[in-house]
């Protein structure tokens, strides 16, 4: 069992009277207090290392470890794989000042966002300013009941019962039928998608920039730069850039490198070559994240086919979102059906994920699936499609150097496109590309 269900089954499912849940809870408040007063005390420094070591480095057991973990990671940067990990998983304590507090006012934690730290963090009108905004996000506190006449959790400022309480119903319902519903931090509200939408227009442009530079006889850190330059120019910010010690600003991936491929003053395009782009950008706050394929001179016929299958791969894989309520399961079986047919592999360990307001949210969007399996995609869910498809094998591996560019095993070619969505209750509708 993981530990966060194992946590989650101990703190929420096990019996309890008056007494003895008012004693687990007030020693889990005095704990989780003592370690926020330590990483705000130091917010330049990132706490990171395996949930082991941060439990020894705090003084607290593994579990309520865990269940800082759960209730931090809708705050942080870059959330962690709360959902599988382990004693032994690296997780990292990179919040976001701003949603952190934000988070701890919408759940009356006044224990927390009252902590003489935040001081030096946040001036007092920022601070007042988030307090107003009353976002119930639950990210500290779990279970709560929300009323009717409750604010959304979503933090749009309306009512429960005009806003998400419909779509919760309509889970809910599905979750009795055994689908595997989302929880309410991977739904955004109209203000997040709104400024997603943004980001992913800034993102889909800096693609639309770098396209012309994409020549034979470019090097790689040429077009880096260029996508650099341009992105600052916007007043955007390239995410991958120092995203977990990444050293470039985009990905660029030729041939049979599969994805993360690193930018380098050796790496000259060349007659013949399929190359990826793959650029995520932050502008505002917000992230857009897609990658496109280019073809240099004369590609082989074959290569030029898995491009274009893979492109078509990816449509096959937004029209199967034309409405709402499918699973990722969904998507995952077409995408693969179809690469199958056209005798290609599907990258397994690699997928597409949640975006918007980190660079990588839950939930994973695998390539490879089963109908009606995995989570159910609502309206409001921002998520990647970005299937990896071989001419040969499945198997890749990573670049024992760099710790980053992933390679077909066989030495095949492979190709990748991916857009950014947001599903909506009448289908996605693609924001970056």
């Amino acid at each position: 069992m993981a530990l966060l269900e194992t946590w989650r089954k101990l703190a929420y499912e096990t019996e309890m009277d008056q007494k003895n849940a008012s004693e687990f809870w007030g020693s889990y408040f005095n704990q989780e207090k003592a370690i926020y007063e330590q990483i705000l005390a130091d917010s330049d420094t990132v706490v990171k290392g395996t949930v082991k070591e941060l439990a020894e480095k705090f003084g607290v057991e593994v579990l309520l470890m865990t269940g800082f973990l759960d209730g931090i990671n809708d705050s942080l940067k870059t959330p962690n794989p709360i959902e599988t990990m382990e004693e032994d998983t690296e997780v990292s304590l990179d919040y976001d000042k701003e949603k952190l507090y934000y988070n701890m006012v919408a759940c009356k934690a006044d224990w927390l966002y009252e902590l003489p730290q935040w001081d030096n963090l946040l001036d007092e009108a920022t601070r007042k300013d988030l307090y107003k905004k009353q976002k119930l996000s639950g990210t500290i506190v779990k279970g709560k009941k929300i009323g009717r006449n409750d604010p959304c959790p979503c933090g749009s400022g309306k009512k429960y019962k005009t806003c998400h309480l419909a779509l919760d119903d309509k889970l809910e319902d599905m979750k009795n039928r055994g689908f595997k519903i989302p929880t309410h931090a991977m739904i955004k509200n109209a203000e997040q998608i709104e400024g997603i939408r943004e980001a992913s227009k800034v993102n889909t442009s800096v693609l639309d920039y770098i396209t012309p530079f994409v020549k034979i006889g470019v090097s790689t850190r040429e077009l880096d730069d260029l996508i650099y330059n341009y992105t600052k120019s916007i007043d955007a910010i390239p995410a991958c850039l120092g995203y977990e010690g990444y050293p470039k600003s985009v990905c660029i991936s030729v041939n049979d490198v599969v994805c993360h491929g690193i930018p380098s003053d050796d790496i000259i395009l060349q007659d013949g070559d399929i190359v990826n782009i793959d650029c995520t950008t932050e502008y505002k706050g917000y992230f857009g994240d897609s990658s496109r394929m280019f073809m240099l001179g004369n590609v082989d016929p074959a290569w030029k086919k898995l491009v274009e299958d893979t492109k078509k791969a990816l449509d096959i894989g937004v029209e199967v979102c034309s409405k709402p309520y499918v699973t990722i399961g969904d998507i995952g079986y077409a995408i693969n059906k179809f690469a199958q047919e056209q005798g290609y592999s599907v990258v397994r360990e690699i997928g597409g994920h949640g975006v918007g307001l980190a660079i990588h949210e839950e939930p994973y969007v695998s390539h490879i699936g089963q109908p009606g399996k995995d989570y159910v995609l609502a309206p409001g869910m921002v998520f990647t499609i970005e299937p990896m498809i071989n001419m040969g094998g499945p198997d890749v591996y990573q670049d024992a150097d760099d710790g980053w560019t992933i390679y077909t095993e066989d030495g095949s070619p492979s190709a990748q496109w991916e857009y950014t969505l947001v599903m909506t209750e009448h289908g996605v509708e693609i924001l970056a590309h």
